[in-house]
C-alpha cells in the first residue's frame, strides 16, 4: 500500500472511531439519560453495550426487532421487602374476607394470617403463600379483580415508607427503561408475581404495556354472568413464572431470545442464563441489594429475594452486579 493509501486507511479508522465515541457518550450539554446512576463500570458497560447493539455497522449490531430486554418485577423495578407486595395484597383480601369465611378461623394458612402469626405462616412454605393467593384472588371476573388491584394500589402504603406500593420504585430502572426504549428496545417483565396483579398498575409507571408483562398465571374460565361474557378466576394455579419457568414463560409468550436482561435473586438465575446462551453481543445484570440506610442489605441468606447461586455466577460469567449503595445516587422517584 501506498503512502497516500495508508493516510486514507488511517482517517477511515480515526472517523469511524469518533463516530463510535459520539454515539456511546452523551454530547456536550445533553441530559445524561441515566443521571441517577453513578459514573463507574457498571454504567459505562450498559452505555458501551447499547451503543455496540444500536451502531449499524458495529460487528454487534442488532437489528430493532431483536432488541428484546427483559426485567423481573420485585425486588428489581420496585422494593420488595419486608414481604412480595402481592402477598401483602392477599393478605390484605383475606382479612376483607373473613367475615364470609368463619371456618378459615380453624384453618391453616387463614388461621395464621388472621391471628397475625407470621411465623406459623412461614412454615407453611410456597403451598400455604399459593394456597392463599389462589383463594383471595378466586371468583372474580378479571375486569372486577383488575379494579381491586387498582383500588389496593391507590390506598394501600408501604410500612416503612409510608408511600403508595407503586411509589417505592428503583429510579435508576426507570430511566433504564426509558433510555432503551429510546435506543429501539422492546421492554418486558418477567416475574414470578401474577400476571394479571401487574397487568393492573405497570403501564403509567413503567411504560410497559399489559401485553409485555409475562408472569405467573391462575386458571381461568368462561361464563356468562348476567348475560355477558366474562373471564372468571379460579382457585388453582396454571402456570408458574419463576426460576425454571422464565425462560419457558419467555418463550411461550415473548417467542423471541432477550439480548439483555435484569434480575436481583435466585429466582431470575435460568433467565439470566437463558439469556447469555444466545448468540451475539448480550448484557446480563443483578440487582444486589446493599443498602441498609435507604433501603435493606440482604442476598444469601434472605427468605425473601435470595440471592446466593446466581451472585455466585455473576461473577464467575462476568455479568454486570449492581452495588445499590454504590452505584445508585437516587434509590426512588420520592428521595430528595
Amino acid at each position: 500500500m501506498n503512502v497516500c493509501g495508508k493516510i486514507l486507511m488511517a482517517s477511515v479508522t480515526l472517523i469511524a472511531g469518533l463516530a463510535f465515541i459520539t454515539i456511546a457518550a452523551p454530547a456536550a450539554g445533553q441530559p445524561d439519560q441515566l443521571e441517577s446512576w453513578n459514573d463507574g463500570p457498571v454504567k459505562n458497560s450498559l452505555v458501551d453495550f447499547v451503543s455496540r447493539v444500536t451502531m449499524e455497522g458495529s460487528p454487534d449490531f442488532v437489528p430493532t426487532a431483536e432488541r428484546i430486554a427483559v426485567f423481573d418485577n420485585d425486588g428489581t423495578l420496585w422494593a420488595e421487602q419486608p414481604i412480595y407486595f402481592q402477598v401483602q395484597f392477599a393478605l390484605d383480601r383475606v382479612k376483607a374476607q373473613a367475615p364470609k369465611h368463619p371456618e378459615w378461623k380453624q384453618q391453616q394458612p387463614f388461621k395464621a394470617l388472621l391471628e397475625g402469626d407470621k411465623k406459623a405462616f412461614a412454615a407453611g412454605g410456597d403451598k400455604a403463600l399459593l394456597e392463599v393467593i389462589a383463594v383471595s384472588h378466586a371468583g372474580m371476573t378479571t375486569e372486577e379483580f383488575n379494579e381491586t388491584v387498582k383500588d389496593w394500589i391507590a390506598t394501600a402504603t408501604h410500612p416503612r415508607f409510608k408511600k403508595r406500593y407503586n411509589e417505592v420504585v428503583y429510579q435508576p430502572m426507570l430511566e433504564l427503561l426509558a433510555y432503551l426504549r429510546a435506543n429501539g428496545f422492546k421492554t418486558f417483565i418477567v416475574s414470578g408475581g401474577g400476571v394479571e396483579f401487574m397487568r393492573a398498575w405497570v403501564e403509567p409507571i413503567y411504560g410497559i404495556p399489559p401485553e409485555q408483562v409475562v408472569g405467573s398465571v391462575g386458571k381461568q374460565k368462561f361464563e356468562l354472568r348476567n348475560g355477558k361474557p366474562a373471564l372468571v378466576k379460579l382457585p388453582a394455579v396454571d402456570f408458574i413464572d419463576d426460576k425454571e419457568g422464565k425462560p419457558v414463560g419467555i418463550q411461550k409468550f415473548i417467542g423471541r431470545h432477550p439480548i439483555l436482561a435484569f434480575g436481583n435473586s435466585d429466582g431470575d438465575l435460568q433467565m439470566l442464563q437463558w439469556t447469555a446462551a444466545g448468540s451475539g453481543a448480550r448484557f446480563m445484570g443483578l440487582v444486589h441489594h446493599t443498602d441498609a440506610e435507604r433501603e435493606w442489605a440482604y442476598d444469601r441468606a434472605s427468605p425473601v429475594g435470595k440471592l446466593d447461586k446466581a451472585l455466585d455466577e455473576a461473577a464467575a460469567n462476568g455479568w454486570s452486579v449492581v452495588d445499590m449503595k454504590r452505584n445508585w445516587k437516587r434509590l426512588f422517584p420520592f428521595d430528595k
